[in-house]
């Protein structure tokens, strides 16, 4: 209520200064509740189905690592899936993908020039990364990064999808409230590891899109890094950064909790290979993140097999 209002008076002073204080107007400022966000009533996107971000509270967490394996794994069971890197300042979804010297191309669509996205592993990607030097440092300004963020979206060639993930930045700001406002997410999911330093900055992501004004629905948590299994020895587990973290703080925010994820070595070989774990065949690591992607498309009232 208080928003609507800020708006509304700010909209009324900007009224009367460029008409005349003694001009009379009615205002009017409507929500738009999440599930009315499509992409027919947005205009963005209007090829996907559904739209999920993916997000983390601290940076480190490895979102990034989950949502190229989300994606990959989607693609596998014979959705149509694109990724979109987010992540403007630290773009890693072309290295875990290996097309980091991939080039884009336009396309023409009747009188628009669009990007194509790059496609590997049955994933259409895109990244501020594809774009830029790979040995200079991003900075830029929130306006420019959310520009370039929304360029991603509405000047590419997506066509028809099930599914576009998207790999946020972590924390919270300005390329966060732009995605909110500009692309019609179906909802967020959000990644952390057990340890309580994360689990607290994973919180105030909740929080964020449940705000009034974000009004996102938190589809679930997932718990990145929750334990180590040395190889020799599969019958020790080693909590590392504390046990169930995740777990419980989505219990205590009313979210789903959509699984968890191992601290295995061969996650990071594949990430630094280019060749998400979820391919391994029946890995563990492939096994945990099946599970958790048949819990996130039971969410989703989707088919699993």
């Amino acid at each position: 209520m208080h928003a609507r209002q800020r708006v509304e008076e700010a909209v009324q002073f900007a009224l009367e200064r460029a008409f005349g204080a003694d001009s009379q107007f009615a205002i009017a400022v409507e929500g738009v509740k999440a599930e009315e966000r499509t992409p027919e009533t947005r205009k963005v996107l209007p090829g996907v189905k559904h739209v999920i971000a993916i997000a983390s509270g601290k940076g480190g967490v490895g979102k990034s690592t989950v949502t190229a394996n989300l994606a990959a794994g989607l693609a596998q069971l014979g959705y149509k899936v694109g990724l979109c890197d987010a992540d403007i300042h630290g773009p890693s979804v072309p290295t875990m993908f290996d097309v980091t010297e991939a080039k884009p191309e336009p396309i023409t669509i009747g009188e628009k020039t669009l990007i194509q996205p790059v496609e590997q592993y049955g994933v259409k990607v895109l990244s501020i990364g594809f774009f830029a030097d790979p040995d200079q440092a991003i900075v830029w300004r929130g306006p420019m990064a959310s520009r370039a963020l929304g360029q991603l979206f509405t000047d590419a060639h997506w066509g028809e999808l099930d599914f576009m993930l998207i790999d946020l930045p972590p924390g919270t700001g300005d390329i966060h409230l732009s995605l909110v406002q500009d692309v019609p997410l179906t909802g967020a999911v959000v990644v952390s590891t057990p340890q309580e330093v994360a689990l607290a900055d994973a919180r105030k992501g909740v929080g964020m899109f449940r705000l009034d004004t974000i009004n996102v629905p938190v589809l679930g948590l997932i718990e990145n890094m929750a334990y180590f299994v040395p190889p020799d020895m599969p019958d020790r587990r080693y909590d590392i950064f504390g046990r169930d973290g995740a777990k419980r703080l989505a219990e205590d925010v009313e979210a789903p909790f959509l699984g968890e994820v191992p601290l295995v070595q061969s996650i990071r070989e594949a990430g630094d290979a280019g060749r998400p774990a979820v391919l391994q065949g029946d890995s563990p690591a492939a096994a945990a993140f099946r599970a958790v992607l048949a819990n996130l498309l039971t969410k989703l009232g989707k088919n699993t097999d």
